[in-house]
């Protein structure tokens, strides 16, 4: 089946139960291949290959190529795996409402490709909610930690000992998906330690660098009060993240802690309100 657009035509060229391929002509030229390939009875994946041609064209193509996918061969899932330094070509599926998924690691020497795909019952790219979707899919994250300062009556701070590193850490935890970083401390402090804390407000925002493989964060750093020291005694450690806790003197702070949380203790302690700081690089 030929498909069409004005000067844009994708003429088919071959055709086998694993491959739909096609020859993408303009003004009678031809710029380019596209082909699909079936990966299971619903779902194909979408290849194409036209050079450097603009943007706008390879569009067009895919706009001629998604429908027909959906259409006409049955398919209820479109997917596309693209090299990530074909950034024209993502774009270009983006634009198509194909929604970036994730990252298919290449062995070896092999690519990094981005997977994008559409799914049939998805809105219309150039609809609101089509629009939205593909731009939330797209779009950068960042990963939000929750972190408390608890204090006791000496002014000592608690720190974690954790079973996956070997500084010591403020007690806290990545915030989910959807969730405020006040409540997810509450529950981070819930899981970890057994204990139900009232947070008293932001103490500052620290951004954390990539470090040791861990990708850079934004910690909101709460106030947790002061408490008796033998608060820790009612406190169940979850074994797979906590090997103990202490209250922490600032010789013991340095000796023990990571070197951001150092820096946070050493300047927060000393009286910088700072709403906002930047942690300095990890060894």
């Amino acid at each position: 089946m030929t498909l069409r657009d004005d000067d844009l035509v994708l003429e088919p060229t071959s055709g086998s139960d694993e491959f739909i391929g096609f020859a993408v002509l303009k003004a009678g030229s031809r710029i380019g291949t596209l082909a699909f390939r079936r990966e299971a009875a619903r779902t194909l994946s979408v290849r194409w290959n036209m050079g450097e041609h603009a943007l706008g064209t390879v569009v067009r193509a895919l706009g001629l190529a998604v429908p027909h996918a959906f259409d006409e061969l049955g398919a209820t899932r479109l997917e596309a795996r693209i090299p990530i330094d074909r950034t024209n070509d993502v774009r270009a599926a983006s634009i198509s409402g194909l929604r970036r998924e994730g990252m298919v690691r290449g062995a070896g020497t092999d690519t990094d490709r981005v997977l994008l795909a559409r799914i049939a019952e998805d809105p219309q790219p150039m609809s609101r909610d089509g629009f939205i979707a593909i731009l939330n899919a797209g779009l950068p994250t960042k990963r939000v930690i929750s972190q408390g300062l608890l204090r006791d009556q000496q002014g000592r701070v608690l720190l974690c000992e954790l079973t996956y590193k070997n500084e010591w850490d403020l007690p806290g935890g990545v915030v989910e998906v959807g969730e405020a970083p006040a409540p997810g401390l509450v529950r981070e402090l819930q899981e970890e330690l057994a204990v139900t804390v009232d947070v008293h407000g932001l103490v500052t925002v620290n951004w954390l660098p990539a470090w040791r493989g861990w990708d850079d964060a934004c910690i909101f750093v709460f106030d947790l009060g002061t408490v008796d020291s033998s608060y820790i005694a009612q406190m169940t450690l979850q074994p797979t993240e906590i090997k103990a806790v202490h209250w922490c003197d600032p010789v013991m702070v340095r000796e023990r802690a990571t070197a951001a949380t150092v820096e946070l203790l050493a300047s927060v302690l000393d009286g910088d309100d700072r709403p906002y700081r930047e942690a300095p690089p990890g060894p």
